[in-house]
Parts: C-alpha cells; sequence; structure tokens
C-alpha cells in the first residue's frame, strides 16, 4: 500500500498513502469538495484545573510530562519568531530526556535556528515534519534521510489540515510574549513581542494539550488576548522565549539590485496601466525584496493619483506602515508581522488588525480575505510556459523553502510574479516547473526586467496593456511579450535552457494543494 500512486490533474505521479494516513490526489481548481464536519477535541472539566486559574508549572518537561507525551505523537508551534525562536529546540530536548521517540513535528514554519533538530531526527526523538523547512531542515530532507515523508502545506492549508482532522495534535507549543497565568497570551508586547499569534490560533483550538510558554508573565486578565486561556492546559515561564530582531530575515528586507528594481517598477506601472490601481482599490505584497519595493513604486503612485487602498494585506512591514499612518490605506489586515515596526503599529494603531490563517487563507470555510485582493505580488524559484509555478525547490531539485501564504494568494482578483529571468546564470522560465506548487491558471501575469508575460487566459489584461501603450508616451509603454518569447530569449543569452536536476525515484516530501489533496511529490537529490 505504501506503494500505491496516481497520476493527479496536473499529470503528476503523487503518492496515495503517506505517514500512514491515505492521500486524495489534485483534482483540479475548485473540483475536490470535502464532506463530514470538522475535527473535535476532548471535553474538557474545570475540576481538572486549580480554581484560582494558576496554571503555571515549573518547566518544558513537567508540562511535556502533564500533557502525557509519548512515542509517536504530534508536537505543534507557531513560526511568529521566525528565526528567532528560542523554544522549540528546548522542547524536543526535553522530549529527548524523557525517552519519547517517533515524534511528529507538525510547525506552521522551521528556519535556520532550528538546524540543531537535525540531531534529534538522527536520534529518533523526530521522525518526521509536516511543516514548511526552510534551509537546512529542508536540505537534510532532500537527501533522503529523513525516516517518513515531509508534507508542506500552506498557511491555509495547515488551517484545513487541523480543523478537517487530516492532522490531530496531540500537544501545541505556543510561544507567546505576553501571557498570564490563565493562559491568556498576546504577541504585540513584552521584551520579545513579535506581533501576532495568529498561526497559533488553530493549534489552540483543535490541540488536545496546549502550552504557552512566555518570558513575560503579567497580572491576569493579560489583554487583548490573541490566544484565550480556556483553551490552554499548562503555562511555562522561561527567561526568553524568541529574539524579535530577527523576524527579520533576508526575504525581508528591500531590494538594491538595479534589475530587481526595474521589476518592482514595470509591477507598479502594470497595475496602473490595468486600471487594477485605483480609489478603495486592494493589495498584498509578499515578503521578498521584490515585492516590498513594488510597494514603494506603488505608494508613489497612489500619492500622484490622490488616491488610497481600502485595506492591505500583511505580513506588515515598516513601508506598509507608513502607508497607513499617512492615510494611504484604512486598514492593514496582517497575517503575519515581519518587522519591528509592524510589531509597534499593531500595538498602537487600531487600523492595524490581527487575523488569522481562518480569515485569510483557509479554502474549507465560507469564504476568505484572498479571493477579495485586486492584486497579489508575490514570488517564485521557477515558472513553466504554462505559467505553472514552484516556490519550494530550486532547479537544482534541493528542498530549500516553505510554501507560506503564497498558495493561498493565486486567488486573488489579479496574481503577479516579479522575478528575474535568470539566477545564477540559469533561466527561471522552463519548459516543466521541477516541483508544480502553483497551477498556471491561477496565475495571470509574469514581470521580468525582459519583458511582461500575461497569461493567454487573462484576454482582458492584455486587451487593457494594449490599449494603454497605444496613448503612452514613450518611457510610459510596457514590454509586452509572450512566456516563449521570454523564454527563447533568455535561453540565449544564457547558452540554453537550464540543466535537468538528477532526481532519484524515492519521495523525501509531497506538496499539498489548498484543499488538502496532493498536487506533485518532491523527489531525492542524486548525490
Amino acid at each position: 500500500m505504501a506503494n500505491d500512486r496516481a497520476v493527479n490533474a496536473a499529470g503528476r505521479s503523487v503518492p496515495t498513502f503517506v505517514n500512514e494516513r491515505d492521500q486524495v490526489p489534485y483534482q483540479g481548481v475548485g473540483k475536490y469538495r470535502p464532506s463530514g464536519d470538522k475535527a473535535t477535541t476532548p471535553i474538557r472539566t474545570c475540576a481538572d484545573f486549580p480554581a484560582d486559574g494558576n496554571k503555571v508549572v515549573g518547566s518544558l518537561r513537567e508540562a511535556l510530562e502533564k500533557a502525557g507525551l509519548r512515542d509517536g505523537m504530534t508536537i505543534s508551534n507557531h513560526h511568529h519568531f521566525r528565526n528567532g525562536d528560542l523554544v522549540m529546540n528546548q522542547v524536543f530536548d526535553a522530549a529527548k530526556e524523557m525517552g519519547v521517540k517517533d515524534l511528529m513535528w507538525f510547525p506552521s514554519a522551521s528556519f535556520p535556528c532550528h538546524a540543531p533538530l537535525i540531531d534529534r531526527l538522527e536520534d529518533g526523538t523526530i521522525h518526521h515534519i509536516e511543516g514548511s523547512m526552510n534551509g537546512p531542515l529542508g536540505a537534510y530532507t532532500s537527501q533522503g534521510k529523513m525516516r517518513g515523508l515531509g508534507v508542506l502545506r500552506s498557511h491555509g492549508g495547515r488551517w484545513q489540515a487541523i480543523q478537517d482532522g487530516d492532522v490531530s495534535i496531540d500537544v501545541a507549543i505556543i510561544a507567546a510574549p505576553t501571557a498570564d497565568m490563565f493562559g491568556n497570551a498576546t504577541g504585540d508586547r513584552g521584551p520579545s513581542a513579535c506581533g501576532l499569534l495568529g498561526f497559533a490560533l488553530a493549534d489552540s483550538m483543535y490541540a488536545k494539550h496546549v502550552i504557552v510558554v512566555t518570558d513575560n508573565l503579567v497580572p491576569f486578565p493579560c489583554y487583548p488576548w490573541q490566544i484565550q486561556g480556556q483553551n490552554v492546559d499548562a503555562v511555562v515561564v522561561l527567561d526568553k522565549v524568541g529574539d524579535p530582531s530577527k523576524i527579520v530575515s533576508g526575504t525581508t528586507n528591500i531590494t538594491k539590485s538595479p534589475d530587481r528594481l526595474l521589476i518592482s517598477e514595470l509591477t507598479a506601472k502594470f497595475v496602473k496601466a490595468t486600471g487594477i490601481l485605483h480609489d478603495g482599490w486592494s493589495f498584498q505584497a509578499g515578503a521578498g525584496g521584490t515585492a516590498l519595493a513594488f510597494a514603494i513604486f506603488v505608494r508613489d503612485m497612489m500619492r500622484e493619483m490622490g488616491i488610497k487602498a481600502r485595506f492591505i494585506r500583511g505580513g506588515s512591514t515598516q513601508y506598509l506602515v507608513d502607508m497607513l499612518e499617512e492615510g494611504l490605506t484604512d486598514y492593514i489586515l496582517d497575517g503575519q508581522t515581519f518587522d519591528l515596526e509592524g510589531v509597534r503599529s499593531m500595538r498602537e494603531n487600531p487600523g492595524h488588525i490581527n487575523t488569522s490563517p481562518f480569515t485569510s487563507y483557509n479554502y474549507h470555510g465560507k469564504g476568505n480575505f484572498a479571493s477579495m485582493l485586486d492584486a497579489v505580488v508575490l514570488g517564485a524559484t521557477e515558472v513553466d510556459v504554462n505559467f505553472n509555478a514552484n516556490v519550494v525547490t530550486h532547479s537544482d531539485g534541493q528542498l530549500l523553502h516553505g510554501i507560506g501564504g503564497w498558495q493561498n494568494c493565486l486567488f486573488s482578483k489579479c496574481t503577479i510574479l516579479p522575478i528575474p529571468s535568470m539566477r545564477d546564470r540559469m533561466p527561471i522560465i522552463v519548459d516543466e516547473v521541477t516541483t508544480l506548487v502553483g497551477p498556471g491558471e491561477l496565475i495571470d501575469v509574469i514581470v521580468t526586467e525582459r519583458g511582461i508575460a500575461i497569461n493567454p487566459l487573462r484576454q482582458d489584461l492584455i486587451d487593457r496593456v494594449t490599449a494603454w501603450n497605444k496613448h503612452a508616451p514613450a518611457g510610459d509603454t510596457l514590454p509586452l511579450k509572450t512566456i516563449h518569447e521570454l523564454k527563447h530569449e533568455v535561453e540565449r543569452l544564457a547558452g540554453g535552457p537550464p540543466q535537468k536536476p538528477e532526481l532519484l525515484d524515492n519521495d523525501i516530501a509531497i506538496i499539498k494543494w489548498v484543499d488538502g489533496t496532493v498536487i506533485d511529490a518532491v523527489k531525492q537529490v542524486a548525490g
């Protein structure tokens, strides 16, 4: 049964049994309709908890022991501290001391700071990881060393997996910059303030046991609370839970590359030329340097046009905060705080709203914010001639990135990928992406320094750019090309198409689509 496979609706051969669970192959955008009820949690009674509300215990190990941690369980955590998390390495060290084996780790994302957990994979404490893997853990998985298969989900897909019962969390670890003894917790204040805790909300609601870990215990009530104490079993106080300066990473700094600044400017000109940029519009820009530069260019255009946005979807950055405080948008609907100005703004500005993947991204809900956006600007590691895109592996096949909210954002009214035509002299527009993460029918525009390609499915956008170019001054025309023209031009400059990676037959991870189906499998890299 473990070797069962199927060819899904995207033409990809995927396993139908992974980590002891049946899997549904991808059926196409909007084709899979789930049935049944949402997951439930065990009924608890106040008689099991202190009447005075004090749930503080002496250590992580004591909290894990009270939760009944044992072999084969699932431990989850959020990633709002990004590369500054100081808790999860300690959690799995405590699990090792307890002699617990074969745990499944279910993070909303991992970062290079979690490289020490390779030791816990090697010694058997952790069996496998189901969560977006960045850096060393992704490289470890690419080498085929993990005993189970990695499972990569989008942020919304993770919420879907929890609420649908695809993943049952035994113990949720919630690192909270501020909490009270009862377990109410928030992320927007305290010495380690990291912003919101929205990625931990599903864990707090659906996990069998919830442990809040804080370095700033305040008198009851901790308010505003992003996590409610009624969902919390225990509170642990540590000296430090995270380094908020490290929520800013290389992907959250504005680009200084002339080529990428040009790409950002072309993207801003595109939304203006097509009428997407209008009074009351909405947009989301990813955390990459090119997307952040786009926000700067579009801000200047909004000033010149005398217009503002109704709302901007975050990850929040200082650039979006500047727009909010200048009055260029009414709201930031924030899903993840990317820098310390975002943290400050969430604490101080009533128009800076903390959200969760349920409101923003979950595909198994009664709608979400992502599809309401006029435009979304995202990155990609590869795009093919059918506009399919890859964000988790590079052209060499190495698994080095997570999905984040990328898949969920594809449902906006216009999805734009501003990407360089080459990386390290390798063309990134290819015949077929190494790993399929997003189907081309949802990707509308590719913007490179060598031209703009619009998906033929969006004839309306092609017509708008064509009409713009007929009347625009020479300096404002947009370099419209087909995806094939772009590909051939870049290959001529690079001396040919990129060499395909040498991959082995065995899977090392699967990619889930937003509805929980399997859209692709990642193969082990040879050598």
